[in-house]
């Protein structure tokens, strides 16, 4: 699946959106990738993460587990691990720190790949690593369906992207006046639990 037969299947599902958005990392950016559009469709979704796994496969050979964060990266990573044929888990904030609850565990030395959706900073998929290695488990890759920094992200170990995209996403206080003129929309779910 290439760069483009990603973001095609955005575009189908009406999930590639533009305006002015903040996202989940408080930045505001011009484009929106509303990716619970595409993994509503289990056919769409299912396309998407047996790419992923295929990608993931290449990179980094067999793993024993996915494990993503919650609560964007849960769709992704399960129907990806479908495709591992491995064991799917997450990670949920307790404390305003990632762990493995429910009763998901990992064994030491467990290969785990992170799965997440989307990639702007890296900062969710780096506090979820760090959650896994805290676990026990051995991170030997991240991946995502797309990388909207266009490889900038730095995750701590290599990142795998089903896409890239380089999207340009600013600080609230360093808007382009073009942006700045627009009405903001907020359609992620970071913030939902503190308002």
């Amino acid at each position: 699946m290439t760069n483009d037969d990603v973001i095609n299947e955005f575009r189908a599902a009406n999930a590639l959106r533009t305006g002015h958005f903040v996202l989940s990392s408080g930045l505001h950016s011009p484009m929106f990738l509303q990716k619970n559009l595409v993994f509503m469709n289990a056919e769409r979704c299912e396309r998407l993460c047996k790419a992923l796994a295929e990608k993931i496969t290449a990179a980094v050979g067999s793993v024993d587990v996915v494990i993503s964060p919650a609560v964007g990266g849960i769709i992704p990573g399960y129907e990806t691990a479908r495709h591992l044929k491995v064991p799917s888990m997450y990670v949920e904030r307790e404390g305003g720190q990632f762990k493995l609850r429910r009763g998901f565990h990992v064994e030491p030395g467990q290969r785990v790949v992170m799965v997440e959706d989307i990639v702007t900073t890296g900062l969710s998929s780096r506090e979820c690593i760090e959650s896994i290695r805290q676990a026990g488990g051995e991170v030997v890759a991240a991946a995502c369906i797309v990388d909207r920094s266009g490889g900038k992200a730095d995750v701590g170990v290599q990142l795998i992207a089903l896409a890239s995209l380089e999207v340009p996403a600013y600080p609230a206080d360093s808007l382009p006046p073009e942006l700045a003129a627009i009405p903001v929309e907020d359609p992620g779910s970071r913030r939902l639990a503190k308002a």
